[in-house]
């Protein structure tokens, strides 16, 4: 499942890279990406090794742009001369490191594929081998048609009571196939060491409450309509039916969204945990037993668990009392075929893609299919699949490297804390307490998972697909009731990503980012910390931001400020609100804002992720003062240190897709990222000369300093 309630803070925004296995909609999922040569790290490196191919400063604007956009100084040659692929809905640093990742791992899945059946019995080579096959045979996939599903909608037929559905949702979460709510383990907010039940709110086609309610999405509104329609005439609904289902469809979301909480108001800790007896919890859903849907998954819940948004949670149980039962059996109908839909018949998955990838997304063309079937084997056996790609690309000995540059852009960190002006030494010293239970992972896990228990049989993709996710949801909710494992990774290691974990307060940096742009084996010390360096900083300064710093060192949500200190880090916080509230990044739509609040949390680690790398920087300069001095293709350690952060965000992104990141994602446009820390800094404008006034330059009550 997606845990919304402990989705990690990362570092960047999710690449949409396919229609996936059981996904609501495509834009959701972050997709890995690595690379071909094993990658390295160090504190510091020498300037001379540094071929100039690390930085092309040809790819540069005037250097007066510099102080005026330096995205635009940095970047714009390279956009213009990189359009954005007919299979995508953006282009750009990240995406690049994926498609490089994709063709890594399909080698791999290619090779297992026809290697399968000589492979070792039981092995993950020849379970990803058979499920990568299964999902590649066309021939097969379309003469089923929607088979496959067709159990399920003869059960969902067969409903007659709310009480019916009630058992047919406890009997549907077992198998691992969730709807209207989602539920999963997590540490205990208020007992960090041991994990819990988390129910959550989830059921909507749509991307946000506000896609239902707000005026200004009429039209996606009226695409979703047609697009369930058409989802149910293609399971053999009469058209005329299909329309009323729709309809039916519809109304019964609209009321779970009227129920839901907006993506800022979920960023609150207090709105993703809320603590209850099983007993309390029947009296929020008194139509809905909890105690025979704990029996139903297998687990036993002793104190109680979260029912995450109670008022949601109402609403469903207010439908199973009053919602007639056909209006369940559409909505049950439709979402049953539309997660299936990437694991069916091609006219199921073009379906799905005409309204989520080019109605909601603006993507022209559908990927490929093996890339469509490469996510669905990372979304089954994703940490599998990276115990082959460690083993192909990444060297144990590139751990060793890379903790040296986390150790010292944590230090870094903890300076600043430590020479806030702001902050009391009784706060100050709770928080370096936090900082020294940081744990940082680096690369991949210590252990990895088991996966005896999952079969995998050639030639049945909708099964083995189904398979994995009954035994991954077995594998999460069989925690509940345990330690927390904190060596545990919320991220595979073919990920081009990096996060951190407020409650179990780790920083994770899987092996497929530690790689050009952001780490060079042979670079100067300014183009790394200015890319991993910065990364590093980004996550542990995630630990402090608005919403990692309302939990301690040891994961549970409290509070460690004094009442004086956390007003002045909000008013500070709130300045970078208003900072980004003020962009508006959609060319030709003025009234298309960044929503600062929601974006909140990843700015704060922008801007002290930046801050605490820059720091490193010139303590590991300080080491080699003729490394300082010196310039590389015409450029200062500082400048190339900026150079690189810029280069990191650069891309460009369809209109579509970019308003429905505006919409929902924690991420600001990756054109801001590159200026909005940046403008907040001295340093930069020292770098560059800028002035006072110059739009680089954020100063007086407008430049924005927390950590």
């Amino acid at each position: 499942m997606s845990k919304q309630y402990l989705k990690p803070l990362a570092l960047a925004v999710s690449l949409a890279l396919s229609l996936t296995a059981c996904g609501k909609h495509e834009a959701a999922e972050q997709k890995p990406a690595a690379s071909t040569s094993a990658p390295a790290a160090a504190g510091t490196t020498a300037m001379a090794a540094a071929p100039k191919s690390v930085f092309d400063v040809s790819e540069l604007g005037a250097m007066g742009e510099a102080c005026t956009d330096f995205n635009q100084f940095v970047n714009a040659k390279w956009v213009a001369a990189n359009p954005i692929p007919s299979d995508r809905s953006r282009w750009g640093a990240f995406d690049q490191l994926a498609e490089n990742s994709l063709n890594t791992q399909h080698d791999i899945v290619d090779a297992a594929a026809k290697n399968a059946a000589s492979a070792q019995a039981g092995s993950i080579q020849q379970k990803i081998g058979y499920l990568y096959a299964s999902g590649m045979d066309e021939n097969a996939i379309e003469k089923a048609g929607f088979d496959p599903i067709k159990p399920k909608l003869d059960a969902i037929a067969a409903l007659k009571t709310g009480q019916d559905v009630a058992d047919y949702l406890n009997k549907s979460f077992a198998d691992g196939d969730m709807q209207v709510f989602q539920f999963g383990s997590g540490a205990d907010f208020k007992h960090a060491e041991t994990q819990i039940g988390y129910a959550f709110q989830s059921g909507l086609g749509l991307p946000t409450r506000d896609y239902y309610l707000d005026p200004k999405h009429a039209d996606e509104r009226k695409a979703y309509l047609d697009y369930v329609a058409k989802t149910l005439e293609l399971t053999g609904v009469p058209a005329a039916d299909a329309k009323k289902q729709a309809d039916q469809v519809m109304t019964f979301e609209t009321e779970l969204a009227k129920a839901s909480l907006a993506p800022v108001e979920l960023r609150t800790p207090e709105n993703q945990y809320h603590f209850v007896s099983v007993k309390d919890a029947d009296k929020v859903t008194p139509h809905f037993n909890w105690e025979k849907f704990f029996a139903a998954q297998g687990v036993t819940v002793d104190k109680g668990f979260s029912l995450s948004q109670p008022k949601f949670f109402a609403e469903f149980d207010k439908l199973l009392a009053s919602a007639p039962v056909d209006q369940w059996q559409a909505y049950l109908r439709f979402h049953v075929a539309d997660d299936a839909s990437p694991l069916l018949s091609k006219a199921f998955q073009d379906n799905k893609f005409d309204f989520y990838g080019k109605t909601l997304s603006g993507q022209p063309e559908q990927k490929p299919r093996w890339k469509r079937v490469l996510g669905a084997v990372n979304s089954s056996m994703g940490m599998a699949l990276g115990q082959l790609y460690v083993d192909k690309v990444f060297k144990p000995e590139a751990k060793e490297r890379a903790q040296e540059l986390v150790d010292n852009v944590r230090n870094a960190l903890k300076a600043r804390i430590e020479n806030l002006d702001w902050m009391t030494p009784e706060t100050k010293a709770k928080a370096i307490a936090k900082w020294n239970t940081f744990l940082p992972k680096i690369g991949y896990p210590e252990k990895w998972r088991d996966w005896s228990g999952l079969e995998i049989k050639p030639g049945d993709y909708y099964g083995n697909v189904m398979a994995a996710a009954k035994y991954n949801y077995q594998y999460d909710i069989n925690k509940i009731g345990k330690p927390t494992d904190r060596k545990e990774w919320g991220m595979t290691p073919q990920t081009v990503n990096a996060y951190y974990n407020p409650t179990d307060n780790t920083i994770n940096f899987p092996a497929a980012i530690l790689q050009p742009p952001f780490f060079y084996a042979n670079g100067d010390d300014a183009i790394n910390y200015g890319g991993i360096g910065a990364v590093i900083g980004h996550e542990a300064s995630h630990g402090f931001d608005d919403e990692g710093s309302q939990f301690d060192g040891a994961g549970n949500n409290v509070n460690w400020w004094s009442k004086a200190d956390r007003a002045k880090f909000d008013e500070r916080a709130d300045k970078l609100v208003a900072q980004f509230n003020d962009y508006t990044p959609i060319k030709d739509k003025p009234d298309a804002h960044v929503n600062g609040r929601l974006t909140l949390g990843e700015n704060i680690g922008d801007l002290g992720g930046l801050n605490a790398a820059y720091d490193a920087l010139q303590a590991a300069l300080k080491k080699n003062p003729q490394e300082a001095g010196e310039k590389i293709d015409g450029y200062t350690q500082d400048q190339r240190f900026f150079l690189n952060w810029a280069r990191v965000w650069r891309g460009s992104i369809r209109e579509k897709q970019a308003l429905l990141q505006l919409n929902t994602d924690p991420h600001a446009p990756a054109s801001l990222r590159a200026i909005g820390a940046p403008s907040n800094m001295d340093a930069f404008a020292a770098a560059y000369q800028c002035k006072p006034g110059d739009a680089m330059v954020r100063s007086g009550d407008k430049q924005v300093k927390i950590w």
